[in-house]
């Protein structure tokens, strides 16, 4: 007889001298799976049977194998859908070399890893060890990540983008987002400085809008939380600003008239000298003093009000009065024009992306105009447009004629025709006739609105070096802090000059605050966002901004990204008993399907020249190679050589074309001819390539085109490498060798066959013209098909890194001087106030240049 034992659920029959029920030691979970035991030990209380496990080296009946290396399992059960959260994901690159490792595994039927909510979802054979693969191919590519499984039960979760009002300080709105992130419910939370909005991800988010509000108030007083809305809200914000930035006038104004009062009474009235500064620094400082008070109580020590108190404080206890307003007086100036600065940049770039309209002309019924707001508007409503004024709306021209201009959106410089029936999208600006547009679209999915979400989700996609920024201000405050604190003491024990001592501890303290560090770097990407959006060119996120500065070669495509794609048939050859024009029609009538370029040129040369096409009985496309059609003629054959030769046909009658794209017909089994098809290369491709080889940039082509073909291209625009006859899973072998070979490699394409090779790229970048499978899969779309945008967002990463780079070490650089100086006798706290906003204010003007560089 015999027992079973089953692993996973998967039941195997081993040789027993004893009939007996069997024992599941999961069940009870005693953990002795290779030994027998009486049911005393195992306390499982199943008195009706007994206790008789495999011996330790059982094989299994079906592969042989011992049960410890034994996978038959994995075929015998039912795979679950299983979800797990990528905790400290922060790289989208990263996340497909993930999905693509995971998907090699042997239990694994399918994983897909959602980026914006930071989940894996896996497909799975039951596995004991499936979850410490998992944690080792992650952290193997991206340290920092953490594998959990999603509780079961729990509720699909959902993002939602909050605007946080009067948020003014860069360092103060990391720690809010350190801290939301911590709250139960939350997987992932981004609060980017530079647009004012927290994208919260995790179960029902909008439930934790009153946490989320008591968190931001105690880190910085007067911040408002809010749900953003669809309608645009900004001008709105922009109102509450400047009354907030006319009362920060006021005090100001205020306080500098009686700090000018306390200095002319010094000589002559020393007493109304002293109170007039005092109440000037109640004027411009009680605010101050007042929230690191409160902060204090919350335990927020190391903000921006607690060091400037604690350093203006200390300067009044030595008696330094003069100096303490004074710096108070340079701080809030300093301040407020670092504010008034961000505010404007952050408009700027803003304008430059955001071209969503608030209202629209709708057509009535009666023919009469009427306005509405832009978020009403439904598809199927008709929109008068007239000319000067923006598309407000996806959707297709019903009535007039005019000349679009798609600058705004794709970067195109030249005017493009439209009239009844054209595809208009949003953004683009009517420059002549007046339209009447049928709504395709509503605001919420309409060209402007994924502009501008595009933008706002690149801005809260993080790179490395503001990770890094963020974590060092952490430990930059205390460090310093601590610093000034034995500045203070020691040498003052010493030396018996305490005034001396404490005075360079306060200049100390107001360095310590890293506003300019945190403020700056983010900043810089998103101006460099900002930028490559105003020139039709969308980075997905800060990470591929970063990835693309370090890109050591550039791989294209050829068709649709090299060349326009617009193939033409140059001509028909036959080889048999066939006529030109019969060939054509044979081969047209094989692809008739086909939506290929190729294909396509085959087909509408048969339809120009009027021949009779017949559609097939059965097709079958073999990828790479051609396709095998049915036809009352017979079998047909239309494509490349390797079609040919895996089906037998003897090619020895034919002479390979010297340029454009070779296509063979062969009717059973006999080859009957073969067509030349050429595309057109584009005009800016030779520019595109020379630009890219003054960075220094090694350019490769891959194609699944003919050798000869392929070089022809090459030798025209440029191209180091040229790769032919390529299959599409051997695209991404070719990569891979050419990152070895050169180091950070991007890739261009636009077809659905280069969603592998984009998503396996250091940088993935899609042709807006091409398929969306592309598109997703790409960190950086060109809405524009020209080549010249390549080379523009190399300038764009490049400078943008430049500048961010500029920023960290100016800012570190002053303070570090200003530290020595101060050691040294001879900074003081006035340097020390500039140290702080002043160096970032310069940064925010240096950040903002790239929205003006050509």
């Amino acid at each position: 007889m015999s027992h079973e034992h089953k692993r996973n659920g998967f039941s195997q029959n081993y040789g027993s001298e004893h009939e007996h029920q069997e024992h599941n030691h999961t069940e009870c979970s005693c953990g002795h799976e290779h030994h027998a035991h009486n049911h005393e030990e195992c306390g499982c209380d199943h008195s009706h049977h007994e206790h008789v496990a495999p011996e330790p080296y059982a094989l299994c009946t079906v592969c042989g194998l011992p049960m410890d290396e034994c996978t038959c399992y994995l075929s015998q059960s039912a795979p679950d859908k299983q979800i797990y959260i990528l905790e400290n994901l922060g790289c989208a690159n990263c996340a497909s070399k993930m999905e693509a490792r995971i998907r090699e595994l042997p239990e694994v039927e399918d994983a897909t890893i959602i980026y914006a909510t930071k989940q894996l979802r896996i497909t799975a054979h039951q596995s004991e060890d499936l979850l410490p693969r998992l944690q080792e191919i992650c952290s193997s590519i991206e340290s920092e990540v953490t594998v959990v499984p999603r509780a079961k039960g729990t509720k699909e979760e959902s993002t939602v983008i909050f605007l946080v009002e009067n948020v003014d300080c860069a360092n103060c709105a990391a720690k809010m987002e350190q801290r939301i992130r911590a709250l139960p419910g939350v997987s992932s939370a981004t609060l980017t400085f530079a647009t004012k909005q927290l994208k919260v991800t995790g179960q029902t988010p909008l439930r934790l809008l009153s946490q989320i509000q008591d968190i931001c108030s105690s880190i910085e007083s007067g911040v408002i939380v809010t749900s953003r809305d669809s309608a645009n809200p900004r001008r709105e914000m922009t109102a509450k600003k400047a009354n907030g930035n006319l009362k920060d006038g006021i005090e100001i104004g205020i306080g500098a008239v009686l700090f000018v009062a306390g200095l002319l009474l010094q000589n002559s009235y020393a007493s109304a000298s002293v109170a007039a500064l005092l109440l000037s620094y109640v004027a411009l400082g009680g605010r101050i003093v007042l929230t690191a008070l409160k902060n204090l109580s919350k335990g927020q020590i190391f903000d921006e009000n607690f060091l400037m108190s604690l350093a203006t404080l200390a300067a009044i206890a030595i008696a330094d009065y003069k100096e303490a307003v004074g710096v108070m007086l340079f701080y809030r100036i300093g301040e407020l024009f670092e504010h008034i600065a961000v505010e404007r940049s952050r408009n700027q770039i803003m304008d430059a992306v955001d071209m969503r309209p608030e209202v629209v002309n709708l057509e009535m019924g009666d023919g009469s105009i009427q306005v509405i707001p832009a978020r009403e508007a439904q598809p199927g409503d008709i929109l008068l447009v007239r000319p000067g004024d923006r598309i407000p709306l996806d959707g297709t021209v019903a009535e007039g004629e005019s000349r679009i201009d798609t600058s705004p959106v794709t970067g195109e410089p030249v005017p493009v025709k439209a009239g009844p029936g054209s595809e208009v999208i949003s953004g683009c600006v009517n420059t002549s006739g007046q339209l009447k547009i049928r709504v395709e679209k509503p605001l919420e999915e309409s060209m402007v609105t994924r502009i501008l979400d595009s933008v706002e989700n690149a801005a809260a996609s993080k790179p490395r070096i503001d990770r890094f920024i963020t974590k060092f201000a952490r430990v930059y405050t205390p460090l310093v802090v601590g610093l000034a604190l034995g500045t203070a003491v020691i040498p003052s024990l010493f030396t018996g000059n305490w005034n001396h001592w404490i005075y360079t501890a306060i200049t100390f303290l107001v360095i310590s605050c890293p506003c300019a560090l945190v403020l700056s770097v983010p900043l810089a990407f998103f101006s460099g966002i900002g930028a490559g959006s105003k020139r039709g060119i969308l980075f997905k996120g800060g990470v591929s901004l970063e990835a693309m500065k370090n890109v050591k070669a550039i791989v294209m495509d050829k068709t649709g990204t090299i060349t326009k794609g617009n193939f033409v048939l140059q001509k028909a050859v036959p080889l048999g008993d066939l006529t030109e024009d019969e060939l054509l029609a044979l081969s047209a009538s094989c692809e008739l399907s086909s939506t290929h370029p190729i294909g396509t040129s085959i087909t509408n040369a048969a339809s120009e020249r009027n021949l009779s096409v017949v559609r097939p009985d059965a097709v079958k496309e073999l990828s790479g190679k051609g396709i095998c059609a049915a036809l009352p003629q017979g079998e047909v054959l239309c494509g490349n050589r390797k079609l040919m030769e895996e089906y037998h046909v003897d090619l020895s009658g034919y002479v390979k074309e010297d340029y454009g794209t070779e296509v063979l017909t062969a009717l059973n089994g006999k080859l009957a001819g073969y067509l030349i098809i050429a595309d057109t290369i584009k005009e800016e491709a030779k520019d595109a390539i020379q630009s890219l080889k003054k960075y220094h940039i090694t350019t490769a082509m891959l194609t699944g085109d003919s050798t000869g073909s392929a070089e022809a291209v090459g030798k025209a625009t440029g191209i180091d490498e040229v790769h032919a006859r390529l299959l599409p899973q051997d695209k991404l072998t070719k990569l891979q060798e050419i990152r070895k070979k050169h180091g950070g490699v991007m890739f261009v394409g636009d077809g659905i066959n280069d969603a592998p090779v984009l998503a396996g790229a250091d940088v993935g970048a899609a042709m807006g013209s091409g398929a969306d499978a592309a598109i997703e899969a790409a960190d950086v779309v060109f809405m524009t098909s020209s080549m010249e945008a390549i080379p523009q967002s190399i300038a764009i990463a490049k400078a943008t890194g430049t500048i961010a780079m500029q920023n960290v070490v100016f800012a570190l650089a002053v303070k570090i001087l200003v530290m020595i100086l101060g050691l040294a006798g001879f900074a003081n706290m006035w340097m020390a106030v500039f140290a702080d906003t002043g160096v970032a204010m310069l940064c925010v003007l240096n950040a903002i240049r790239i929205l003006y560089k050509k």
